[in-house]
Protein backbone atom coordinates (compact mmCIF):
# COMPACT_ATOMS: atom_id res chain seq x y z
CA UNK A 1 0.00 0.00 0.00
CA UNK A 2 2.90 2.35 0.80
CA UNK A 3 4.31 1.76 -2.68
CA UNK A 4 1.02 2.89 -4.24
CA UNK A 5 1.08 6.08 -2.18
CA UNK A 6 4.66 6.79 -3.27
CA UNK A 7 3.67 6.49 -6.93
CA UNK A 8 0.66 8.76 -6.35
CA UNK A 9 2.79 11.35 -4.57
CA UNK A 10 5.37 11.23 -7.38
CA UNK A 11 2.66 11.68 -10.02
CA UNK A 12 1.23 14.65 -8.14
CA UNK A 13 4.68 16.24 -7.87
CA UNK A 14 5.44 15.71 -11.57
CA UNK A 15 2.08 17.18 -12.62
CA UNK A 16 2.66 20.22 -10.40
CA UNK A 17 6.10 20.72 -11.96
CA UNK A 18 4.50 20.61 -15.43
CA UNK A 19 2.00 23.30 -14.38
CA UNK A 20 4.76 25.51 -12.92
CA UNK A 21 6.75 25.07 -16.13
CA UNK A 22 3.86 26.06 -18.39
CA UNK A 23 3.24 29.07 -16.16
CA UNK A 24 6.85 30.14 -16.69
CA UNK A 25 6.56 29.61 -20.44
CA UNK A 26 3.36 31.66 -20.59
CA UNK A 27 5.06 34.48 -18.66
CA UNK A 28 7.63 34.70 -21.47
CA UNK A 29 4.91 35.38 -24.03
CA UNK A 30 4.63 39.13 -24.09
CA UNK A 31 1.17 40.61 -23.92
CA UNK A 32 2.08 44.09 -25.16
CA UNK A 33 2.94 45.33 -21.69
CA UNK A 34 6.55 45.80 -20.63
CA UNK A 35 7.49 43.07 -18.19
CA UNK A 36 11.04 42.34 -16.97
CA UNK A 37 10.37 38.58 -17.29
CA UNK A 38 10.30 39.09 -21.09
CA UNK A 39 14.09 39.20 -20.88
CA UNK A 40 14.56 36.09 -18.71
CA UNK A 41 16.00 34.10 -21.61
CA UNK A 42 18.68 36.71 -22.47
CA UNK A 43 22.25 35.56 -21.81
CA UNK A 44 25.12 38.09 -21.83
CA UNK A 45 28.85 37.52 -22.09
CA UNK A 46 30.29 38.93 -18.85
CA UNK A 47 34.09 38.74 -18.88
CA UNK A 48 33.89 35.61 -21.02
CA UNK A 49 31.26 33.94 -18.82
CA UNK A 50 27.71 33.60 -20.16
CA UNK A 51 25.38 35.04 -17.50
CA UNK A 52 21.63 35.71 -17.32
CA UNK A 53 20.83 39.38 -17.94
CA UNK A 54 19.06 39.61 -14.56
CA UNK A 55 22.29 38.72 -12.74
CA UNK A 56 24.38 41.52 -14.25
CA UNK A 57 21.83 44.34 -14.24
CA UNK A 58 18.61 45.65 -12.78
CA UNK A 59 15.59 45.54 -15.06
CA UNK A 60 12.72 47.92 -14.37
CA UNK A 61 9.52 48.86 -16.11
CA UNK A 62 8.66 52.51 -15.43
CA UNK A 63 5.53 52.27 -17.60
CA UNK A 64 3.60 49.75 -19.72
CA UNK A 65 5.66 50.47 -22.87
CA UNK A 66 9.27 50.72 -21.62
CA UNK A 67 11.97 48.58 -20.02
CA UNK A 68 15.14 50.04 -18.48
CA UNK A 69 18.16 47.77 -18.12
CA UNK A 70 20.79 49.31 -15.87
CA UNK A 71 23.95 47.16 -15.83
CA UNK A 72 26.06 46.95 -12.69
CA UNK A 73 29.00 48.08 -14.89
CA UNK A 74 28.67 50.67 -17.69
CA UNK A 75 31.06 48.68 -19.88
CA UNK A 76 28.38 46.01 -20.33
CA UNK A 77 25.92 48.24 -22.20
CA UNK A 78 27.16 47.16 -25.66
CA UNK A 79 27.24 43.48 -24.64
CA UNK A 80 23.64 43.72 -23.39
CA UNK A 81 22.48 45.41 -26.60
CA UNK A 82 24.23 42.73 -28.65
CA UNK A 83 22.68 39.91 -26.57
CA UNK A 84 19.17 41.35 -27.01
CA UNK A 85 19.64 41.61 -30.78
CA UNK A 86 21.07 38.07 -31.01
CA UNK A 87 18.17 36.68 -28.93
CA UNK A 88 15.82 37.75 -31.75
CA UNK A 89 12.84 38.46 -29.49
CA UNK A 90 11.53 41.28 -31.65
CA UNK A 91 12.80 44.12 -29.47
CA UNK A 92 15.26 46.87 -30.43
CA UNK A 93 17.53 48.13 -27.67
CA UNK A 94 18.81 51.71 -27.45
CA UNK A 95 21.18 53.21 -24.91
CA UNK A 96 21.67 56.59 -23.34
CA UNK A 97 25.18 55.89 -22.03
CA UNK A 98 23.94 54.80 -18.60
CA UNK A 99 21.35 52.14 -19.39
CA UNK A 100 19.71 50.19 -22.18
CA UNK A 101 16.19 51.29 -23.05
CA UNK A 102 13.69 49.05 -24.80
CA UNK A 103 10.44 50.50 -26.12
CA UNK A 104 7.76 47.85 -26.46
CA UNK A 105 5.76 48.30 -29.67
CA UNK A 106 1.96 48.04 -29.68
CA UNK A 107 0.71 44.62 -30.75
CA UNK A 108 -1.40 44.32 -33.87
CA UNK A 109 -4.60 42.24 -33.80
CA UNK A 110 -2.90 39.62 -35.99
CA UNK A 111 0.11 39.42 -33.66
CA UNK A 112 -2.19 39.06 -30.65
CA UNK A 113 -3.89 36.09 -32.32
CA UNK A 114 -0.48 34.52 -33.02
CA UNK A 115 0.47 34.93 -29.38
CA UNK A 116 -2.79 33.30 -28.26
CA UNK A 117 -2.00 30.36 -30.57
CA UNK A 118 1.50 30.16 -29.10
CA UNK A 119 0.07 30.13 -25.58
CA UNK A 120 -2.43 27.43 -26.61
CA UNK A 121 0.39 25.37 -28.05
CA UNK A 122 2.39 25.62 -24.80
CA UNK A 123 -0.66 24.57 -22.77
CA UNK A 124 -1.39 21.66 -25.10
CA UNK A 125 2.20 20.47 -24.63
CA UNK A 126 1.69 20.60 -20.88
CA UNK A 127 -1.58 18.64 -21.10
CA UNK A 128 0.21 15.94 -23.10
CA UNK A 129 2.90 15.79 -20.39
CA UNK A 130 0.27 15.43 -17.67
CA UNK A 131 -1.49 12.65 -19.59
CA UNK A 132 1.79 10.83 -20.12
CA UNK A 133 2.50 11.09 -16.38
CA UNK A 134 -0.94 9.55 -15.78
CA UNK A 135 -0.20 6.71 -18.21
CA UNK A 136 3.22 5.95 -16.69
CA UNK A 137 1.84 6.06 -13.15
CA UNK A 138 -1.04 3.72 -14.02
CA UNK A 139 1.43 1.26 -15.57
CA UNK A 140 3.56 1.40 -12.41
CA UNK A 141 0.50 0.90 -10.20
CA UNK A 142 -0.46 -2.29 -12.08
CA UNK A 143 3.02 -3.75 -11.49
CA UNK A 144 2.89 -3.33 -7.71
CA UNK A 145 2.82 -6.73 -6.05
CA UNK A 146 0.93 -7.64 -2.90
CA UNK A 147 -1.97 -5.21 -3.25
CA UNK A 148 -5.58 -5.94 -4.14
CA UNK A 149 -7.15 -5.03 -7.47
CA UNK A 150 -9.50 -2.69 -5.59
CA UNK A 151 -6.55 -0.77 -4.15
CA UNK A 152 -5.03 -0.44 -7.62
CA UNK A 153 -8.39 0.74 -9.03
CA UNK A 154 -8.72 3.30 -6.23
CA UNK A 155 -5.19 4.53 -6.89
CA UNK A 156 -5.97 4.83 -10.63
CA UNK A 157 -9.06 6.89 -9.79
CA UNK A 158 -6.91 9.20 -7.66
CA UNK A 159 -4.46 9.55 -10.58
CA UNK A 160 -7.37 10.43 -12.87
CA UNK A 161 -8.58 13.05 -10.39
CA UNK A 162 -5.05 14.53 -10.24
CA UNK A 163 -4.97 14.58 -14.04
CA UNK A 164 -8.36 16.31 -14.29
CA UNK A 165 -7.35 18.89 -11.67
CA UNK A 166 -4.06 19.56 -13.46
CA UNK A 167 -5.73 20.01 -16.83
CA UNK A 168 -8.27 22.39 -15.27
CA UNK A 169 -5.40 24.45 -13.81
CA UNK A 170 -3.67 24.54 -17.21
CA UNK A 171 -6.87 25.69 -18.93
CA UNK A 172 -7.32 28.39 -16.29
CA UNK A 173 -3.76 29.64 -16.92
CA UNK A 174 -4.48 29.70 -20.67
CA UNK A 175 -7.73 31.66 -20.24
CA UNK A 176 -5.95 34.26 -18.08
CA UNK A 177 -3.15 34.58 -20.64
CA UNK A 178 -5.64 34.91 -23.52
CA UNK A 179 -7.42 37.76 -21.70
CA UNK A 180 -4.07 39.41 -20.95
CA UNK A 181 -2.95 39.14 -24.60
CA UNK A 182 -6.21 40.29 -26.16
CA UNK A 183 -6.66 43.27 -23.79
CA UNK A 184 -5.51 46.38 -25.62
Amino acid sequence: MEELELYLEDAKEQMNKAIVHVGQELAKIRAGKANPSMLDSIQVSYYGVISPLSQISSITSPDARTLFIKPWEKGLIQEIEKAIMVANIGLTPQNDGLQVIINIPMLTEERRKQLVKQASHECEHCKVSVRSIRKETNEQLKKVKGVSEDDVKNAEEIVQTLTNDSITKIETLLKKKEVEIMTV
